[in-house]
């Protein structure tokens, strides 16, 4: 049963690179949250002036500089920190509506089995949902009777929250994939440990997305990580055919060109990091692809 005032649960990380207004948006949300949860920023290398006007204007919030850009790894190094059993991502871009943090975290408390909620995604400032919302409540994979949701395969970490332990478990997100869709490869090693994943609509969060996001640059390195993550864990026959269902069906531009040469130079590491997941495991990966083909979400790879 919830209540209301502060809950210790659930520590919130947000990662940021050179977007200090926005930032300072998501920063004013989160202090205002009913639940009063701690907040770790790591700052990845801004040079904006990011982490003066954090010290400047949210002092309660902890602060991490790398002095580089980490990109998702910068999670990593924030939840090295954290002390509370569960934490919260937020993007620079998003943050939580009140309640959700208590929500999620009951959720979790009521279900050790499990590793992630995700919620639902409300686009600013329209109010609509995203897109993958849908695809996140209507996903078809069949998970045990005692999620309090759809399972899920995958996660979308600005709208996730996660049990730490979990998280360190399976080594949080790989340094290789840097960012965009990191998330499914960790996801994946959650699985493969033993550990569910679950859609929650009761939680809710908010995204206005950046005016200074490079639509393009994020295209290009989520093809890259998707066929990197192919790679890594899809048995050869099933990545064979996802490597050329992505490349028959990305758009042919510069930016895919651009990807698919970042991809071919890791090739050596990901050879070496190879480990194919298991056949009742790759089932659901299968399952899921098949469900992605018509999704308006995720044509940046096909």
């Amino acid at each position: 049963m919830t209540t209301a005032g502060p809950d210790t649960r659930t520590t919130v990380v947000v990662i940021t690179h050179n977007r200090r207004d926005e930032l300072l948006r998501t920063l004013g949300q989160l202090v205002k949250l009913p639940e009063a949860p701690e907040v770790i920023v790591t700052d990845n290398g801004s040079a904006d002036g990011t982490a003066e006007a954090v010290r400047r204007d949210f002092p309660e919030a902890r602060l991490l500089e790398p002095g580089r850009n980490l990109g998702a790894v910068g999670r990593n190094l924030a939840v090295r920190e954290v002390r509370t059993p569960y934490v919260a991502f937020c993007d620079d871009d998003s943050w939580w509506e009140p309640g959700s943090l208590r929500r999620a975290a009951d959720a979790l408390d009521a279900r050790p089995g499990l590793a992630a909620v995700t919620a639902r995604i409300v686009m600013e400032p329209s109010g609509a949902e995203d897109p993958v919302t849908a695809e996140l409540r209507d996903s078809p994979l069949r998970g045990p009777d005692w999620l309090p949701g759809p399972a899920l395969g995958s996660f979308l970490a600005a709208a996730t929250v996660l049990r730490a332990d979990a998280f360190r478990g399976a080594g949080g997100f790989h340094p290789g994939l840097w960012l965009g869709g990191e998330e499914e490869l960790l996801a994946t090693d959650l699985q493969r440990q033993g550990w569910w994943l679950s859609y929650l609509d009761d939680l809710t969060a908010h995204h206005e997305a950046s005016v200074r996001r490079d639509s393009t640059e994020r295209r290009v390195l989520g093809l890259r990580n998707t066929l990197w993550f192919t790679w890594l864990r899809r048995p050869l026959l099933p990545a064979l055919l996802r490597t050329g269902a992505l490349l028959a069906t990305v758009p042919r531009d510069a930016a895919t060109l651009r990807a698919v040469g970042r991809a071919l130079a890791g090739v050596p590491w990901v050879l070496r990091q190879r480990d194919p997941v298991p056949p009742h495991l790759e089932y659901r990966l299968s399952t899921l692809q098949r469900a992605r083909r018509g999704s308006n979400a995720r044509r940046y790879v096909g």
